[in-house]
């Protein structure tokens, strides 16, 4: 019964994903269709890089499916590698809640590092580069939890086989961006290092905790 319930609500959760996925096609079909090839192709970046938003509907839409398909698939790697997931539905709110707080939040703070130093322009286009490749994050983990929820394929495979995909998708936009602003990184790799620990990697451990905490 338990399952069950889990279930009918990540399926929930992934129909309003899948939603908004189409809401973004709807919108914008050209744009989409353009988004789609992304990875391995910089067409996307250079033309809409040049039309972003503070606050970008198109993205927006991407952004619901990447913060509920990746809330799911927290408790899914979370349930098969640290412990069993007790699913309650409080709980799995503020999963959601914790997800979409750490990626706005660090988003935030970027923007303001970009104002305090004087490079808006900079670092605005890095956020598009880097916001395109989380959101294109965002349509692997709906695909993967389809698999975790209606196949009966090893969690742990489909899990990792998730998880290289993700890294190299982003690791390919971590070297597009580090390639288009290398001439400004090399001279302040330290500060670089720096950045990447505490606004890269450190919020990333404190979603891990918060989850822990709530599942305990």
């Amino acid at each position: 019964m338990r399952n069950f319930i889990t279930y009918e609500w990540f399926t929930i959760a992934t129909i309003i994903g899948l939603f908004a996925i189409v809401a973004a096609k709807f919108i914008n079909t050209l744009r989409f269709n353009d988004f789609l090839y992304v990875v391995g192709n910089s067409k996307y970046l250079k033309i809409y890089s040049k039309d972003q938003k503070f606050v970008d509907l198109f993205d927006s839409l991407l952004f619901i499916n990447l913060t509920l398909s990746l809330s799911i698939f927290v408790c899914f790697a979370y349930s098969t590698f640290v412990t069993p997931f007790e699913f309650e539905l409080a709980s799995f709110l503020k999963i959601i809640i914790a997800v979409a707080a750490v990626v706005i939040i660090k988003t935030l703070v970027e923007r303001l590092i970009g104002s305090l130093f004087e490079i808006d322009n900079l670092i605005d286009d890095y956020l598009f580069e880097k916001t395109t490749f989380v959101n294109y994050s965002g349509l692997v983990f709906l695909a993967s939890n389809l698999f975790l929820l209606y196949t009966d394929i090893s969690s742990k495979i489909i899990i990792i086989s998730t998880l290289v995909i993700v890294f190299i998708i982003n690791l390919i936009g971590f070297l597009t961006s580090f390639k288009n602003y290398q001439k400004l990184i090399n001279p302040n790799f330290f500060y670089f290092l720096l950045y990447l620990c505490a606004l890269e990697i450190g919020p990333y451990v404190l979603l891990y905790k918060v989850i822990r905490e709530y599942n305990t």
